[in-house]
């Protein structure tokens, strides 16, 4: 595993590691909720193995240990709250990685636009360089001619 690690490590060792500034500008704007940061905090743990572990855990004593007789009537009714409550915090984390990529999206259309820009004002300047050149040429057509 560490061999994996350290392989992957050396193969997008040359991208940079710097985060795209407009991405850092959004979590500073996200971050300055209350909200957003516990519903953050809430996905990121219902998202990890520690989350699994729990429950595994929490229903094996809860069956183990006879809390309640079969057929769960009170562990179902927790279970489908949390599910609800999950399924709404998955939302929230679907609707944060849009807001990612639509910040991306307008960074990279502005970055497009500005190349057009770009493009154009060379374009402009090939024209006027051909033009010059061609009167250059004209010119000393002419001057070689009169010679």
């Amino acid at each position: 595993m560490a061999t994996e690690h350290s392989d992957l490590l050396q193969r997008v060792g040359h991208l940079s590691p710097e985060p795209n500034p407009a991405l850092v500008e959004h979590a500073k704007q996200r971050a300055e909720s209350v909200q957003n940061r516990i519903a953050d905090q809430i996905t990121k743990f219902a998202g990890s193995m520690r989350f699994v572990y729990i429950h595994i855990i929490w229903f094996s004593c809860w069956i183990g240990l006879g809390v309640e007789k079969y057929p769960y009537g009170l562990l179902t009714m927790i279970v489908s709250l949390e599910a609800i409550f999950l399924s709404t915090f998955v939302m929230i984390s679907q609707n944060r990685a849009d807001a990612k990529r639509q910040v991306v999206a307008d960074q990279q259309w502005q970055t497009v636009k500005e190349e057009d820009k770009q493009n154009q004002e060379l374009l402009d300047l090939s024209r006027q360089i051909l033009e010059l050149t061609k009167a250059v040429h004209a010119y000393a057509t002419a001057r070689s001619k009169d010679m």
